[in-house]
């Protein structure tokens, strides 16, 4: 592709045949565009020289790097989205968009839109934190909001097979780094926001200004109104506004819940209508998903009566409040929950059920907002009966300094709480003196079937080490 079909830039670069496009200077290739962008760890200008010697036909930047055929631009960001998305020739123009933002919720909210719009006869493509997909093919995810040249790729790919939609979740650090840059989402759904990602936007006001940024893209605003930051978040905007909460300050409500360990059953309630909603995961964080999704397939024009139905018909997703079969007198729970807000909500919602002990085995992530430790210490011993501190992901930390972090927090509790760093080590002890009717939550892993340490990356599924707990039980 000519140069001139992907930036403005002067005659003498216009016709100049571009091979690829990168913005890491270990994948150049001849006749590559290697765009500089500065990041958090690194900045790409220092590694211009080395894309040029790689083979790179230009160079863009933000800034002069001293080398022929450089293209300078005020927000490279910027500009590599938006030459990526014409380099798979502007996919995303072909589909509906509804991204989902916020600390908590986005997957599980955006696979019961997936099921709603399957429902309703359109091929919905999906990307996200757990995996991404094509109707039914699963394309593996790195990470909640791709790289902006992979999230066209998978926009082009979503095109080329065929879907009219794409629900997506979106991440603070997509909005801030301009990964979406110049979408258009025909919704966009704020779930909630409490502390998390400190470490890199360093303020809640950073954190929520980064995540107001979608709702500039969007033709709609799906808001909860039941959070603190709702009126912040709707502050301002142009688009369209449904809020949706469970009180009676909203547009569309959630009334005469009722909870029970794997489900929920509530009546959607709006001013021209009622209908009987049950989604097969329990807890309350389960309400406001759901009610989100259906606020916003309603407001899109979707039946509510066949969106219900098909949440009814909805299987639980990986690693958020899911069930790990054991034949055993007692329940074990998988759930991603690593932040505050998210620990107490799946503690809170198993601390309802008919039950014994309930025990939590968790840990904080290295490298991370260290703020977020002694507050998740402090609500595992006051929602639970027993918990066991862990390793999550220490990365390049000492996990036994993770630990103490988070031991500040709950100093003084009379909840009875054991240390055990080995994660694996950690579980099998949970199940091992497990009792009669004991809730057990593994918590903060989810989905994942890694460990991050500081040595490298090692194989942990949870669902694995719960298998060889109980094989030894028999023993």
């Amino acid at each position: 592709m000519k140069l001139k079909n992907l930036i403005s830039c002067d005659e003498k670069f216009a016709e100049i045949e571009i091979t690829g496009i990168t913005c890491d200077s270990r994948a150049v290739k001849s006749g590559y565009a290697f765009v500089c962008i500065k990041g958090n760890v690194s900045d790409g200008h220092d590694f211009a020289l080395k894309a040029k010697e790689a083979g790179a036909a230009v160079i863009i930047a933000q800034y002069d790097v001293k080398i022929e055929n450089q293209i300078l631009v005020a927000d490279s960001r910027a500009v590599y989205s938006d030459i990526c998305a014409k380099w798979f020739g502007n996919p995303a123009n072909s589909l509906k968009l509804i991204g989902v933002t916020g600390t908590n919720g986005k997957t599980s909210v955006t696979h019961m839109l997936k099921k709603i719009l399957e429902k309703a006869g359109h091929k919905v493509g999906l990307i996200g934190t757990i995996q991404n997909m094509i109707a039914d093919t699963v394309i593996a995810a790195k990470n909640t909001t791709p790289d902006a040249y992979e999230l066209h790729s998978l926009f082009a790919q979503m095109r080329d097979e065929g879907c009219d939609y794409a629900v997506m979740e979106v991440s603070s650090h997509a909005l801030d780094q301009c990964r979406v840059h110049n979408l258009s989402f025909e919704a966009a759904i704020f779930t909630n926001l409490t502390q998390d990602h400190l470490d890199y936007h360093i303020t809640m006001e950073n954190y929520l200004l980064a995540k107001k940024k979608l709702f500039s893209m969007a033709k709609l605003a799906v808001i909860n109104a039941d959070d603190e930051y709702s009126a912040q978040i709707a502050e301002g905007l142009d688009c369209r506004i449904a809020t949706y909460s469970t009180g009676n300050n909203a547009n569309y409500s959630a009334k005469a819940v009722k909870y029970k360990p794997v489900s929920v059953d509530y009546e959607f309630v709006s001013d021209t209508q009622i209908n009987h909603v049950k989604v097969n995961v329990g807890g309350n964080f389960t309400v406001y998903n759901s009610l989100s999704a259906l606020v916003c397939a309603v407001e899109l024009g979707f039946s509510l009566e066949e969106s219900a139905l098909a949440l009814c018909e909805l299987e639980g997703v990986k690693g958020r409040a899911e069930v790990v079969p054991t034949g055993k007198d007692f329940t074990v729970i998988i759930d991603y929950a690593h932040t505050p807000d998210g620990l107490k909500n799946i503690l809170t919602t198993f601390r309802e059920c008919d039950r014994n002990r309930l025990t939590v085995v968790f840990g904080c992530g290295g490298d991370r907002d260290k703020g977020k430790r002694p507050k998740m210490g402090a609500i595992a011993t006051r929602y639970a009966d027993f918990v066991i501190v862990t390793s999550d992901n220490p990365r390049s930390e000492v996990p036994s300094a993770i630990i103490d972090d988070i031991l500040v927090g709950m100093d003084g509790s009379p909840t009875p709480y054991k240390v055990i760093e080995n994660r694996i080590e950690a579980i099998k002890y949970a199940i091992s003196t497990a009792y009669k009717d004991d809730i057990i939550v593994l918590a903060g892993k989810g989905h994942e079937t890694y460990q991050i340490l500081a040595t490298g990356t090692i194989h942990l599924d949870e669902r694995e080490v719960v298998a060889e707990a109980l094989a030894e039980l028999k023993k």
